[in-house]
């Protein structure tokens, strides 16, 4: 029988409220001024009983008056004290100082430019390096900006760029650590969600068990009761469920999943939601004989998770007659949703005669779309010359691109690609080639140094804390002393770079080598050095990582980073600006 069955309403809402207490934490707990002036009141009235009359003639009133107004007013500053700190909650991950950056990095922030560079932030799809800066910028604890911003807005644009960056490991630390479920409920249901689409609900539910909160939002909470039940614990999710009733909460279709796997109903409800991925998930849980077929309009998601869980093994049996579900597959696929190689397995079961493969490039024109594509990728599979195949390969690509589904074709093309000897491949198929290969890049892990050339000498060492300062001002001497003689040294904007980093770090460079090189026009873009010249420091490393955008850092030409590092510099992020200094100057290998 329910929990709900045994208690009446007054004993109900007791528990209920003792549920709550027990996960506030203590400082976040309300102040009951109420409380303090009973308190007070009680005190004096405990002094008034123990005390004779012979020793109440002997206090002094005045003083006593005086006391208690300084009592209630250090009682006042408390409370107002302990209500700005609940108010200030400061939400992140790394510490200022790990990064030489400030708790007030934000405060003098105009909030109407953060939101414009957030826009255009949002539009990049940011580099690893550009990510890296971002997640200390934003993920630093920090008071938040307080000027045409409000505290909700902020946490938007944190939310916006931890979904779009999807790093769930990183997601979950943020959440965990600020049990900030409540403040960032779009983030919860993202991590939830995409967990739940790759089929892992441990990996989504471990997120409650580290959670000390109550849960405030529906959609959440509903999450919470199943993994409970997941869990083992259908006494605590009755009883969770049970208290959101009481409170208002209704959810049909969610009521008959639950109370069926709670076992308090052996009906098995049939019917499957696709409103959200939950549901969904519900149903598929709840129905021994669960069985969907997805077509175009199936959301993104839940393709995903029917992929993830192996719940498409009725399209390895669609029959090549049934043209419509072969273009629900195609586009799945270009989606991302369905695999390549099963579509390209479902193309190799159509029919063709010899004719038609034998000429296969003219034939092809006078078949449906579906069709001319399964003949050209047969075509592919059957050529062993090198470039008939490239072209095919080519034809082929065109073909999916006109159907506008051309992400169809792309992992598999790769495969073929990588088999080709890039140096036998002809001059009209090159930019086919290099535009459809991915070409993985050598790994430029070590550094190689070069004791002639001032910024890949061993002198960047002093960027890694290796060098003292007297040290790194002799070697530096020494070395500029030998650049001076040669007179065929090019003293590079690289150089120059390595010169003023050091210059601002108050190493002593003597003046007698200003003419090595000239002093750099290159200024810091306007808009930049006016957030530097007013100390708005998340708002000008924000900038930073616009101009960075999609490219790698140790490939912006030497113009863009003399004035990163400028920039920096000004704003004394040593720790920062010395790990994009030892990414752009040393020569890697």
């Amino acid at each position: 029988m329910k929990i709900l069955r045994l208690l009446n309403k007054k004993n109900f809402s007791i528990i209920f409220i003792t549920l709550l207490s027990l996960n506030v934490y203590a400082e976040d707990q309300p102040v009951d001024i109420w409380n303090i002036e009973k308190k007070k009141t009680d005190e004096n009235s405990s002094l008034n009983n123990s005390t004779n009359i012979t020793d109440i003639s002997e206090i002094e009133t005045k003083s006593d008056i005086y006391s208690l107004q300084s009592k209630k007013k250090d009682s006042t500053i408390k409370l107002e004290d302990s209500l700005i700190k609940k108010e200030t909650r400061i939400y992140g991950l790394y510490d200022p100082k790990d990064h030489d950056l400030s708790i007030d990095m934000w405060s003098n922030s105009d909030g109407d430019q953060l939101k414009n560079i957030f826009l255009r932030l949002d539009k990049i799809n940011l580099s690893n390096d550009a990510n890296e800066l971002m997640k200390v910028v934003l993920l630093t604890n920090s008071h938040f900006p307080g000027k045409n911003i409000t505290e909700k807005e902020f946490l938007n644009m944190r939310t916006s760029w931890l979904i779009k960056n999807s790093d769930l490991q990183l997601i979950e630390e943020y959440l965990v650590k600020n049990q900030a479920i409540n403040f960032h409920p779009k983030l919860t249901k993202y991590f939830l969600d995409k967990h739940l689409s790759d089929s892992n609900i441990d990996k989504a539910c471990k997120i409650f068990s580290e959670n000390s909160k109550p849960i405030e939002d529906d959609y959440i909470s509903k999450y919470n009761i199943y993994c409970l039940i997941v869990a083992g614990k259908k006494n605590e999710a009755q009883l969770i469920l049970d208290l959101k009733k009481e409170l208002g909460f209704k959810d049909k279709y969610f009521e008959k999943k639950i109370n069926y796997l709670l076992g308090y109903s052996s009906e098995i409800d049939i019917s499957i939601s696709e409103e959200s991925i939950f549901d969904f998930h519900l149903a598929h849980k709840t129905n021994p004989n669960f069985n969907f077929e997805p077509n175009e309009k199936t959301s993104k998601i839940i393709w995903k998770y029917l992929s993830s869980s192996n719940l498409l093994g009725s399209f390895s049996k669609i029959e090549i007659s049934e043209i419509d579900k072969i273009t629900t597959l195609e586009k799945a696929t270009h989606n991302k949703d369905y695999p390549e190689k099963d579509l390209l397995e479902i193309y190799k079961r159509f029919q063709f005669n010899i004719n038609q493969l034998l000429n296969a490039e003219s034939n092809y024109k006078s078949l449906s779309k579906i069709e001319a594509r399964a003949l050209i990728y047969q075509k592919i599979l059957l050529e062993s010359e090198m470039v008939e195949k490239l072209k095919l390969l080519k034809l082929l690509k065109d073909l999916f691109k006109q159907s506008k589904i051309e992400n169809a074709f792309d992992t598999e093309l790769k495969e073929f690609l990588e088999k080709i000897n890039p140096t036998d491949i002809p001059d009209n198929l090159t930019s086919f080639y290099y535009t459809n290969i991915e070409i993985k890049e050598a790994k430029v892990s070590d550094i190689k140094f070069n004791k002639d050339i001032l910024h890949q000498s061993k002198l960047i060492n002093y960027f890694n804390g290796d060098y003292s300062k007297s040290k790194i001002e002799k070697d530096v001497e020494n070395f500029l002393k030998k650049i001076k003689k040669n007179k065929k040294y090019f003293f590079s904007k690289k150089d120059q770079i390595f010169i003023e980093s050091l210059k601002f770090d108050g190493i002593e460079i003597s003046k007698k080598y200003d003419d090595l090189y000239e002093v750099d026009d290159t200024e810091v873009p306007s808009d930049i050095q006016v957030m530097v010249n007013n100390n708005e420091i998340g708002a000008s490393l924000l900038r930073i990582v616009e101009v960075i955008g999609q490219d790698r850092i140790d490939r912006i030409d030497e113009e863009t980073i003399y004035f990163i590092i400028r920039a920096l510099n000004q704003l004394n992020i040593d720790i920062i600006r010395n790990k994009i200094l030892l990414k752009v100057l040393p020569l890697k290998v």
